[in-house]
């Protein structure tokens, strides 16, 4: 992918965005995408006609145990057929097919049935469906404070990845982090190290909160991005106080609305977040097959 490339799709990626009102790819693709790609990477894009402007991008990404797959159909070209986005999603799963197989995963913000249309007839089945839940701030009731401090860059990387990839073991996403995956998103410009809250005992990481602000939504949000208990620590209420701390340092920088994202099926985490006073706001799918290997 060369900058001409990149800033093609992204011109893509951002009518999409203005007319669905949510990202149309998700962070590990997004920074995919601006790093020119990678290993495992492959993108495909749909013009008309042939040498005309982008009408759909689909960009593929091999983790370290499942493939990930989103396509993005420029808003003018969407119709009931899905087309585009079949032709698009075939390429893929050829594509997977032909690097030896493995199981896909589709992510599909706020799913209609012409996105369970277009799945099914790529062979695909309803897999994780993930919340969106959001609360205003600042929290109201008076709770009680955990001691925290901010993640300090250069020192203290290598304790938040044996946390997180303790806590998050088999999580197709959030597992299996190395220092490039944690350096890549400290390089964003929305990254702050006031906003990753660590908790300690016994001088070790026990929890911690990570925060992210969208500045490019009306009015910004405050992501609770991710929650990290280190299974030695779990069944201490560390996972709430940690949430409750997030949400105060992000009212302390003036956001009215925090959200965060949960597995549906995480009953819970759900009841939890209820409880904090989070609501779901819409749901995205993963789609998900199994391709086998073709030459």
């Amino acid at each position: 992918m060369g900058e001409s490339d990149i800033a093609e799709v992204s011109q893509l990626l951002q009518q999409a965005l203005v007319a669905d009102g949510h990202y149309p790819l998700g962070e590990h693709k997004w920074l995919d995408l601006v790093h020119g790609g990678r290993t495992g990477f492959a993108g495909f894009v749909a013009r008309e006609p042939s040498n005309g402007p982008l009408v759909g991008y689909a960009q593929l990404s091999r983790g370290h145990d499942t493939w990930g797959v989103e396509v993005v159909i420029r808003p003018d070209h969407r119709k009931p057929d899905a087309e585009v986005g079949i032709s698009l999603l075939f390429a893929a799963l050829r594509e997977v097919g032909r690097e030896g197989g493995g199981h896909v995963h589709l992510w599909v913000p706020k799913p209609t049935p012409h996105t369970d249309a277009m799945a099914e007839t790529c062979g695909l089945r309803r897999g994780r469906d993930l919340y969106q839940m959001r609360r205003p701030l600042p929290v109201d009731d008076d709770h009680v404070r955990i001691d925290t401090r901010p993640f300090v860059p250069g020192a203290d990387e290598a304790a938040w990845l044996e946390v997180n990839n303790r806590a998050f073991a088999s999580h197709p996403e959030q597992g299996g982090w190395n220092l490039d995956t944690l350096t890549e998103r400290e390089a964003e410009a929305w990254f702050d190290p006031e906003g990753l809250l660590f908790h300690e005992r016994d001088g070790r990481l026990a929890a911690s909160c990570w925060t992210k602000v969208h500045h490019d939504t009306e009015p910004p949000l405050g992501e609770i991005y991710v929650i990290s208990v280190d299974p030695d620590f779990q069944g201490l209420g560390l996972g709430r106080a940690l949430v409750l701390a997030g949400l105060d340092h992000l009212s302390s920088r003036g956001i009215t609305v925090a959200m965060l994202y949960v597995d549906a099926d995480n009953v819970a985490a759900v009841h939890l977040y209820r409880k904090l006073g989070f609501e779901v706001d819409h749901t995205d799918r993963a789609y998900v097959t199994d391709m086998p290997a073709s030459s």
